[in-house]
């Protein structure tokens, strides 16, 4: 039988405990539980004090136990059809996983490096404060969640199997307690190795993987694509494509353009990352001087309307770091990540605006790419406070009263941070917004709002400012029909699971085309 039970944190990992308690739940002598498997562990903080809810499977002797859960069935075999997938994020090494499940061969053509030469343009990009276009947080082995956290949850529950996606993880390495808790976490330390061990089983059975390899053209034939174009010259024919180039490839949409076909400009987010120290946060959200043991640093969502726009937290991470995204030289952008015990010392947190069509056909028109040019056009304005990617930023309450900050307190973005009036870079509404936004939560978390944290900009990536049509039943292209687009880049996902079964999805659309 299934229940769900409550806990102090000192006994979330007594497994003994854990059993006497199940037997008091359900009414049965602790003798006859076979045994106990966990389904979902969440901390319940609303009430005090904090608690741990665990929702459990109790069987009793003589009960089968559940199967154990798998990834993919992927056997040694003869691949059938080469399918081109463009790009190797979350949304590109599931699709691979799902075609070569079903037969067919994933040709990966990813424009960034493998994963540890990525890291050494990460450190110069840091250190140096040059940008690699090629090769950064966004572009390169694993996407751009690879070194941006890790970060699991998703509300995407219809839309393919969740569980699977996990159960892949923990067979190439993740801490089987993701398929446990209700926020799972990899950690930019763990999950580049995972990545890798993803890329050898792609290899392994069939697959091929091209790094360093952009797509820069191809070539279409009764409205079916025949053959792709890598780093301008490299021509290889293909039976499909699965695009699955992230939400920064801003060529792949200006490459559409040029071909005419259809792409359209969508609503997305754009902000700044906000930062306190991590025992401020752990002292707001578990109302206690200090976390105690078996707590994790605490996290929060925030949402509201504030005039006439919706403010939200995006990307909250614990114990994390403020991270340089930039993916062409003269733009700012920033992200987050955490590593995977969240044990740094700041928490950050995507403090963003919805932006709408209001917002960017008067100035630049309604076109496919309108939405994007307004994008850029901000990520230059933080460039050019310091031109360098050092950012400009603000203590919390000297932006809400609108005076440019004398000094600016510790942060965790390693190319720097300087004073700057942040309503210089965002246009009026989004300033106004995240202005009452910010104080509207710290009234409903009694003392967010302090002028020890910072906010830091620009957070511009929350998803892509452009989506590439494609049918709902049939997952192809509008015009094009061996064409899937897939994932963030598409507009179609949000973050890793989602972008992963997005790919799944796309692959499996394979089979009826």
């Amino acid at each position: 039988m299934e229940i769900e039970i409550k806990l102090p944190p000192e006994k979330i990992f007594d497994e003994v405990y854990i059993r006497q308690v199940c037997a008091q739940t359900c009414r049965i002598p602790l003798s006859e539980i076979q045994a106990v498997r966990y389904l979902k562990r969440s901390i319940d903080a609303r009430k005090k004090p904090v608690h741990y809810v665990l929702k459990v499977k109790v069987y009793k002797i003589g009960e089968s136990l559940d199967e154990d859960e798998q990834g993919f069935e992927l056997i040694s075999k003869p691949l059938k059809k080469t399918i081109a997938v463009i790009g190797f994020g979350p949304a590109g090494i599931f699709a691979a996983l799902q075609l070569l499940e079903m037969g067919y061969k994933p040709l990966v053509v990813e424009r960034g490096k493998k994963v540890k030469d990525r890291r050494r343009d990460l450190a110069r990009l840091n250190k140096e404060l040059i940008v690699n276009p090629e090769s950064n947080y966004c572009f390169g082995e694993g996407g751009a969640g690879t070194y941006s956290d890790g970060k699991l949850y998703t509300r995407s529950k219809k839309r393919g199997d969740v569980r699977k996606v996990l159960k892949t993880f923990v067979e190439h390495g993740a801490d089987p307690d993701i398929m446990v808790n209700a926020h799972p976490h990899i950690g930019t330390n763990k999950l580049p190795g995972i990545i890798e061990n993803l890329r050898e089983t792609i290899l392994r059975f069939g697959g091929e993987i091209l790094f360093e390899s952009k797509l820069t053209n191809f070539e279409i034939s009764t409205n079916r694509i025949t053959s792709i174009e890598i780093n301008h010259h490299t021509k290889i024919e293909v039976d499909a494509m699965i695009l699955a180039t992230g939400h920064s490839a801003r060529d792949i949409f200006e490459l559409f353009s040029y071909k005419q076909l259809h792409i359209e400009a969508k609503p997305f987010a754009l902000g700044v990352r906000i930062e306190h120290t991590q025992s401020l946060i752990d002292s707001i959200q578990y109302g206690m001087p200090e976390r105690v043991e078996n707590l994790p640093p605490a996290a929060y969502s925030l949402v509201t309307q504030a005039a006439g726009n919706g403010v939200f937290s995006f990307c909250m991470c614990p114990g994390g770091i403020i991270a340089p995204a930039a993916t062409d030289h003269n733009e700012v952008v920033v992200n987050g990540w955490s590593p995977s015990k969240r044990n740094g010392q700041f928490a950050n947190s995507g403090m963003v605006v919805t932006v709408n069509p209001e917002h960017w056909v008067k100035q630049y028109g309604d076109t496919p790419l309108s939405a994007l040019q307004f994008q850029k056009d901000i990520e230059h304005k933080a460039y050019q406070a310091f031109n360098s990617i050092q950012a400009p930023a603000q203590r919390v309450n000297d932006f809400i009263d609108n005076k440019v900050s004398k000094d600016l307190p510790a942060c965790s973005y390693l190319p720097g941070v300087g004073s700057y009036d942040l309503r210089l870079v965002l246009p009026t509404f989004i300033s106004r917004s995240l202005s009452e936004g910010l104080a509207h939560f710290g009234k409903s978390m009694k003392g967010y709002r302090t002028n020890e944290a910072i906010l830091v900009g620009v957070e511009s990536r929350t998803s892509s400012p452009v989506r590439i049509p494609r049918d709902k039943e049939t997952l192809r292209h509008t015009q094009i029909s061996n064409l899937f687009p897939c994932g963030e880049g598409a507009g179609y996902a949000g973050g890793i699971v989602s972008a992963a079964l997005d790919g799944m999805a796309c692959a499996k659309a394979i089979e009826s085309h």
